[in-house]
């Protein structure tokens, strides 16, 4: 069959996710293990979010509702936008896939950042785009190199916000000059699924963008803050125009009963969730001071999440790591050597992390 298939899917090496607890505890022999690779909350939902969710469980003999009816009502509710303006995914991820496949053909160029996260440009070679890779400068976007390797052929420019892998974020004024001038007719892809552990005040209002820029689309996720990495949903607002133009191959039914209805009792629990910012935040700074006392250096993040300069072999510092029962992100397949992602656990995983790295460098 390789004969046949597109040939475009060749050049793409497959998305190996962090390895699950159950499989690190069945293939090692392990009794006790840790998960800090894939960037998820720590912590359980809330009660009242598992209480929906055993609920929904007693109907999934019937179709979800194709429009998510009550999470789109209360979701524009809370967001200020018309609740048309809103278009729910399967995972964040759906939607860069949906994004690609309806404005990208094959020859045509899309605009990442090089590293960032892998599903910009394997999404983006599938349709036979040409991959434009701008390199972080200290770690951060350069705004001003990505609009200068535009060209009549792009189509689509990624921009992670707050970026993956880095946890650095963009600052209003720099995406303003950057949207200044820019083509119209280039979709500007927002990927906010960090963005509620952002509370800087120069941090950039992309639901305002939408008023003025009928190209920008922002997306965001219930995976990360909201600890429902499991269920899969994730949502996208944008204008009328662009929506309409991404419910076209949006496929039936892709967000799952129990998916819509653990969002929206999320969002009924705010105070459940600040506190949980509260903990990454504290336990974010705990890290920090750990790493200045084994003297690693590390990038300062605003997310729930921190890049780490191992000063050696980030593969065999995660394999030695991953013997111990610590399961973290090595970053070399990013092309970022010498560097691991680690995701902020709870205080007792976090002091394990520090206690087996300290032990292993």
């Amino acid at each position: 069959m390789k004969s046949v298939a597109k040939k475009t899917i060749f050049s793409i090496k497959p998305y190996i996710p962090g390895k699950p607890i159950s499989e690190v505890k069945r293939e090692l022999g392990l009794k006790e293990v840790i998960k800090l690779a894939s960037n998820e909350n720590p912590y359980p939902p809330s009660p009242k979010v598992l209480k929906a969710i055993t609920q929904a469980a007693k109907e999934v003999n019937r179709y979800p509702d194709g429009d998510c009816f009550y999470l789109r009502s209360a979701l524009a509710k809370r967001l200020k936008v018309n609740p048309r303006q809103l278009i729910f995914s399967n995972g964040s991820d759906e939607l860069i896939v949906m994004a690609v496949r309806a404005f990208v053909d094959n020859g045509d160029e899309v605009i990442i950042a090089k590293p960032s996260f892998l599903i910009y440009e394997i999404a983006s070679k599938i349709e036979g785009a040409n991959i434009k890779n701008i390199p972080l400068k200290d770690f951060s976007y350069d705004l001003d190199s990505m609009k200068k390797a535009v060209t009549k052929k792009t189509k689509i420019i990624f921009l992670g916000n707050p970026d993956n892998p880095s946890g650095t974020y963009l600052k209003d004024q720099d995406v303003a000059k950057f949207l200044r001038g820019l083509r119209k007719d280039i979709l500007v892809f927002f990927d906010e699924a960090y963005y509620e552990y952002v509370d800087e005040k120069d941090y950039v209002d992309s639901l305002g963008l939408l008023k003025n820029y009928k190209n920008v689309i922002v997306t965001r996720t219930f995976s990360k803050m909201y600890g429902l990495a499991g269920l899969r949903i994730g949502y996208g607002i944008a204008n009328l125009e662009l929506v309409d133009i991404l419910n076209r191959i949006r496929e039936p039914f892709n967000v799952n009963s129990i998916a819509q209805v653990a969002a929206l009792a999320c969002l009924n629990e705010n105070a459940y969730y600040k506190d949980i910012a509260k903990k990454v935040k504290d336990q974010r700074e705990f890290l920090y001071k750990s790493f200045d006392r084994l003297g690693l250096e590390f990038k300062k993040s605003y997310t729930n999440f921190i890049l780490i300069n191992v000063k050696s072999d980030s593969t065999l510092v995660s394999q030695k790591l991953l013997k111990k029962g610590v399961i973290v992100r090595d970053m070399s397949s990013w092309g970022v050597k010498n560097f691991i992602r680690v995701s902020i656990g709870t205080q007792k995983e976090n002091k394990k992390f520090i206690k087996v790295l300290g032990e292993i460098l």
